[in-house]
């Protein structure tokens, strides 16, 4: 099938010094776009906190550009710690002029500490949400209206399989709990992201959601997730925000789409992150929540 070409596009990809940012940065690159990376860290690991301690984990900026550069892309690192009020501000401006214009934003960088509700502190429960549903707002706002301007934009905003409700009976998983606040702040994204596609559409400005169909294996999530858990390939996710950066917004807009049901249902080449190799069609996992799978609104 033919691929979307982003040739002459902008594309901005927060938290693309590793996982899934940098996965989606590099696939945007491979299909022709100049992609601005952001991350607070440039050229060393960044410290981050969980579980009440700080962590260092691995991925940087400048790999993830020399990795697109590698490819034969074309990638500019910016630093900016999205926590910080003063440099969000500023971060749709310096795009701009270190790239010459914007017209994809991919707003995927996050924070994960886990708790239950009964143990989580304060400054956990303002940081989840500040990640997931403030940095998307106030992001989008700044670049909506250069996108106007232009007369077309695209807004991915990467979300969880979480924010769907837990099935019943609960699982042992569901009932230990810690992703609840998480996952609340990822199903009030999803509305955003809903209610902000029908506010844009009549600006040519497409708003989707896209998640992971069940969970991608990154140095950031690898603690969150049991050793022995079936994971997915992040080409798919990558491959499936490509494929919500291209059509006008009266053709795909106010979508939420899971990374491997996406490519099953529209018949997706999902490609590899350099976009030279085609992958074996996705198969929807069986363990995938029963009500993303099929759905309706997809045909």
């Amino acid at each position: 099938m033919p691929q979307p070409q982003l040739a002459g596009r902008v594309a901005l990809v927060t938290g693309a010094s590793r996982g899934i940012g940098r996965a989606v940065a590099q696939r945007l690159a491979s299909a022709g776009a100049t992609v601005v990376v952001t991350a607070r860290s440039v050229g060393a690991p960044a410290v981050q906190k969980r579980f009440g301690a700080d962590q260092m984990v691995p991925g940087t900026l400048e790999e993830t550009v020399s990795l697109i550069e590698s490819a034969g892309g074309r990638a500019i690192a910016l630093a900016a710690d999205l926590e910080d009020e003063a440099q969000r501000g500023t971060l749709i401006d310096r795009t701009n002029e270190a790239a010459g214009g914007l017209d994809i934003l991919v707003n995927n960088a996050g924070f994960a500490d886990y708790a239950r509700v009964d143990a989580m502190s304060d400054d956990t429960f303002r940081r989840t949400l500040l990640h997931y549903l403030e940095v998307p707002f106030a992001l989008s706002r700044a670049a909506i209206p250069a996108m106007k301007a232009a007369g077309a934009g695209w807004i991915v905003n990467i979300g969880s399989v979480t924010a769907m409700p837990p099935l019943r009976p609960y699982a042992d998983y569901a009932r230990a709990g810690g992703d609840t606040v998480y996952a609340a702040s990822k199903a009030a994204l999803n509305r955003f992201s809903q209610g902000l596609a029908a506010e844009l559409i009549d600006w040519n400005i497409a708003v989707n959601v896209v998640a992971p169909s069940t969970a991608i294996r990154t140095p950031g999530a690898d603690q969150l997730i049991p050793s022995d858990y079936p994971t997915e390939d992040v080409a798919y996710i990558a491959a499936t925000v490509l494929d919500m950066c291209h059509l006008p917004a009266t053709e795909r807009t106010g979508r939420i789409a899971y990374s491997m049901q996406w490519p099953h249902d529209q018949r997706l080449d999902v490609r590899t992150l350099d976009g030279r190799e085609s992958l074996p069609p996705a198969q929807p996992p069986a363990w995938s929540h029963p009500a993303i799978t099929g759905m309706a609104e997809w045909a």
